[in-house]
């Protein structure tokens, strides 16, 4: 609630309908400006949908285009005059709390929310001009954040007078597209603090709707707009949003909001306008928050399989999922819907003869002349040497390339491509400094439509298009140049390998739950995360003969808990077979410190300590 020292609520939407009413019947005695222009999209730039259906299934579309679109377009409304400086409303503020008369602040707060022109009015930076770009919203930054930082220290009739605004605002029956000043209205009511209160979740869900109804054109302008808040406004709107789903999920007090089943449009409208602030952040380089703050950790504890199942049976139809909305789900979550469809999907080949269908089945290593229970550990390790050797320059499979750390498919020509699909990787390359180069790239770079390659040592050389050799690259063709030179590396030098991977890796990774991973999300899956939490690890041992209170085991925590990284990543790898740490954390580790009776030494084992680690152990443990 937000009456002070008392604990009842503002009252919901329907409560102020009557007074609404009455203005709007007030209202209709006076002219009134319209609003029909028709949005200008020549600034637009060309972006991508909001939200891609990750399978290129058909695109689900929130929004139509009423038939008064159709009808001429009329001018901008003309604003009305009310100036004010973050100066003058700091010092209306400042003399408001030391004398109790809050006269001047309740009339600037009910004037300026009364109405979409008067939110204009009152934060753009020029009421005169149109700001029609997308990279400059026009609004006054400074003044939004004063005002919302001190609505909420505001009496409870000023705070109940900006909700009434609101709500008439949102009422109001709209005739045609909306305008810019409307996209700035509906920007600015998006930052509003008061959204935070689960009383007001009735009012912010029909403002969450109307944004998520905006034709794709005015999501482009919000997202660029949405791109130029501070990192703490930005998070706080998507904190906020997160919560509201939250909330509505699994409600504290269910009675109050209304029944799901009356207000199932409350969560699409939240992810739709979670897409827009997602697409703004992944804009910015680097990003304004990291990509995990989109994660709402309160979807670990729905269906997700019912989710999954929903998303691949409707796509992005009008049947709402989460898997539409990727980005929100835990990489846990994802990890739980991928073994759960490679589960589902070992079922359905069962029955199958070929060996191919093997590789889905679950592996089990032991070591020749090792004693030990495969309970991951093995496994871990068996492929760790695997990879090893299968990377080695002198097997051939890949090359290395030192100035961008990367492994990529040897072009040269071998008889058996199925090696190819044991492993895979990601390529970043570019010739940026040929692209952005100012001189004379001719003379300069002296180069022509031609590649050279090592093999084995030999210097093959290949043309990127008939005659090469003899075309020099210039500034005028230098675009294509590179772009045949990208295409030979990443397809055409090593069409076999990658096809022979590919194949490989879709016959035991045939799920379309992979396409919900962002390219970071799959990197992790697979090499685990290089994060260490000791603290964590320590929580989660087991321990076999002692207790966590004993000394050697405090004795020992003191010692590995003081390691500098490099030595707890050795420790790690020591004991796991690998210095990174799976998905779900150490816990997911079975980490446990045994005591051995036949001897006054601790040895300190995880399922499947063994190999050449077993060489170590000597030394570790002194």
């Amino acid at each position: 609630g937000l009456d002070r020292g008392s604990k009842s609520q503002i009252s919901t939407f329907s409560s102020f309908v009557s007074t609404v009413t009455q203005k709007k019947e007030a209202a209709e005695n006076r002219s009134s400006p319209a609003h029909l222009a028709l949005p200008n999209i020549r600034n637009v730039r060309d972006l991508p949908p909001i939200c891609l259906d990750v399978r290129q299934k058909q695109r689900m579309s929130m929004d139509a285009l009423p038939s008064e679109v159709k009808v001429p377009a009329l001018p901008e409304p003309t604003l009305p005059s009310q100036p004010k400086s973050v100066k003058d409303f700091e010092e209306d503020l400042e003399k408001a709390e030391s004398t109790g008369n809050w006269k001047t602040v309740h009339a600037f707060y009910i004037t300026t929310f009364d109405s979409f022109p008067e939110l204009n009015a009152a934060f753009k930076k020029d009421a005169t001009a149109s700001f029609n770009t997308i990279e400059d919203s026009g609004v006054n930054a400074d003044l939004v954040n004063a005002v919302f930082d001190a609505l909420l220290n505001t009496p409870q009739d000023i705070q109940k007078s900006v909700l009434k605004g609101i709500i008439n605002s949102l009422l109001r029956e709209w005739k045609g597209p909306r305008t810019k000043d409307d996209l700035r209205a509906y920007f600015i009511l998006l930052q509003n603090p008061q959204f935070n209160i689960t009383s007001t979740y009735v009012i912010y869900a029909h403002l969450l709707r109307q944004i998520a109804t905006l034709v794709e054109a005015d999501h482009h302008f919000l997202v660029h707009w949405l791109k130029k808040l501070s990192q703490k406004k930005f998070k706080q709107l998507v904190e906020r949003l997160l919560q509201f789903v939250s909330l509505r999920l699994f409600p504290a007090k269910p009675e109050e909001f209304p029944p799901l089943t009356k207000c199932s449009w409350w969560i699409p409208s939240a992810s739709k306008v979670l897409a827009l602030l997602n697409t703004a952040n992944n804009l910015i380089h680097p990003p304004l928050i990291p990509y995990t703050d989109f994660y709402n950790s309160t979807l670990d504890h729905i269906d997700l399989m019912e989710e999954y199942h929903t998303w691949q049976s409707f796509g992005n139809s009008h049947r709402f999922s989460f898997c539409q909305y990727p980005f929100v789900i835990s990489i846990a979550a994802k990890k739980i819907i991928i073994q759960r469809d490679s589960e589902q999907q070992m079922i359905s080949i069962a029955r199958l003869t070929r060996k191919r269908a093997d590789l889905k089945k679950k592996l089990k290593v032991t070591f020749v002349g090792e004693a030990g229970l495969d309970m991951g550990g093995l496994t871990k390790e068996w492929f760790l040497l695997l990879i090893r050797q299968i990377f080695h320059p002198d097997y051939g499979m890949f090359t290395y390339h030192k100035d961008s750390n990367c492994h990529w498919f040897s072009s040269f020509k071998c008889d058996n491509y199925s090696e190819f699909r044991l492993v895979g990787i990601e390529l970043a390359h570019g010739l940026k400094e040929l692209l952005s180069y100012e001189g004379n790239v001719e003379e300069d770079f002296y180069s022509t439509f031609q590649v050279f390659q090592e093999e084995f040592g030999i210097i093959k050389s290949y043309n990127l298009k008939p005659g090469g050799d003899k075309i020099p690259v210039t500034n005028q063709n230098r675009r294509e140049y590179v772009q045949l030179y990208t295409d030979f590396l990443l397809n055409k030098s090593i069409y076999k390998q990658f096809a022979a991977f590919y194949c490989g890796f879709h016959s035991v990774c045939a799920s379309n739950a992979l396409m919900l991973l962002r390219p970071e999300e799959v990197e992790i899956l697979v090499c685990g995360s290089p994060e260490l939490d000791m603290h964590a690890l320590q929580r989660s041992t087991q321990y076999d003969g002692y207790a966590k209170t004993d000394p050697t085991i405090r004795y020992f925590w003191d010692v590995v808990l003081g390691f500098p990284l490099d030595l707890q990543k050795k420790l790690l790898h020591f004991t796991t077979g690998s210095d990174r740490v799976p998905v779900g954390g150490m816990a997911d580790l079975n980490f446990k410190i045994s005591k051995n009776e036949t001897s006054t030494n601790c040895s300190y084992e995880h399922q499947g300590l063994h190999g050449e680690n077993q060489s170590q152990r000597k030394e570790v443990i002194s």
